[in-house]
């Protein structure tokens, strides 16, 4: 497909996507490679919410959470992988313009919801911790969907109104956007029309929405570290600490790749590295979260060890934390 000619006046239709690279004999690695996590991501991830449904010791606010970051995780993957995987194999590697425009937005929809997400989780760990006594009461049903459905609301509203500054932009010149997906910084070198407005937008919401939810993390896990650091025995400390130690690693994966992606200009330069970064954010986290809980989680590991029985009371952190804590 030629390119538009620029300022011609005429909007371009559809987008030509460059993907990765450009070397055909690589591609087809690149297809089993990717089909392989995407199928990784789709199993580890409904995997950890079937096993969450079934077990009822897995009745907790952390896994309900859990739980909501898994469904996240496969429409995240989902939103980009089916439609690389097609074009890797394909000559004309082309997405229509309303199906750029539907990508960009669920991918800010989703990327927003997680983070708050993650934000939720933090809290979650730190009512765990420092307020085990309490925490049956307060982490209450309707806090956790309150909880829940907050980050959905916010990502839906950030993600329409940055579609719908990208939608006021004229795409009136070159249609190739040099990437495997549908994102903002590629777009915005393609348009003809001014890109303050839209790229000051970009900035400021993924400077607000990034520092906001990474600051209710690191203040719950200040709090929580205070907790532990007062618990007297090193053993108590160890099991204090293990109850957020999935998280803390699934946190520190996901925004280490955010910052790297984000928090650049849009240039030729940053986009060939923001490549690179958005493999790990939108296939690895996804693909990794599922064992990371799993792996190095205690309570799902003593569901395959030992699965659960009728009758078998529900397993919550905070009676654990009870212990611990009347040693202080």
């Amino acid at each position: 497909m030629a390119l538009l000619p620029p300022h011609n006046g005429t909007e371009a239709t559809e987008f030509i996507l460059l993907g990765l690279t450009s070397q055909r004999e690589v591609q087809p690695i690149l297809f089993v490679v990717f089909l392989l996590i995407y199928l990784i991501t789709l199993i580890g991830n409904f995997g950890l919410i079937a096993l969450i449904r079934l077990t009822s010791r897995l009745q907790t606010p952390m896994y309900f959470f859990l739980t909501h970051l898994a469904c996240v995780d496969i429409f995240y993957s989902t939103n980009v992988s089916p439609r690389m995987l097609v074009n890797v194999l394909s000559e004309k590697k082309i997405i229509t313009y309303t199906g750029c425009l539907a990508q960009c937005f669920v991918f800010v929809t989703l990327l927003l919801t997680e983070y708050y997400m993650l934000g939720a989780m933090a809290y979650d760990r730190y009512m765990a911790i420092c307020h085990p006594l309490h925490y049956k009461s307060r982490m209450s049903r309707q806090l956790c969907i309150c909880l829940v459905t907050f980050p959905y609301l916010w990502g839906s509203l950030v993600g329409t109104m940055q579609v719908i500054l990208t939608f006021r932009l004229s795409f009136c010149g070159p249609n190739i956007i040099n990437h495997f997906y549908c994102a903002d910084p590629p777009l915005l070198m393609l348009t003809c029309s001014d890109t303050y407005i839209k790229q000051t937008a970009l900035f400021v919401s993924a400077g607000i929405n990034l520092t906001g939810s990474l600051l209710i993390i690191l203040i719950s896990y200040v709090f929580i570290f205070i907790t532990i650091i007062r618990i007297r025995s090193s053993e108590g400390q160890c099991k204090a600490f293990s109850t957020c130690g999935s998280h803390l690693t699934a946190v520190t994966m996901f925004y280490g790749s955010l910052f790297c992606m984000y928090l650049r200009p849009a240039n030729e330069q940053s986009v060939e590295q923001g490549k690179i970064v958005a493999v790990v954010c939108i296939f690895v986290n996804p693909m990794l979260n599922p064992f990371i809980y799993s792996l190095r989680n205690k309570d799902v590991k003593q569901v395959y060890e030992k699965p659960s029985y009728s009758g078998e009371k529900v397993y919550f952190d905070s009676l654990t934390m009870k212990k611990n804590l009347k040693n202080n």
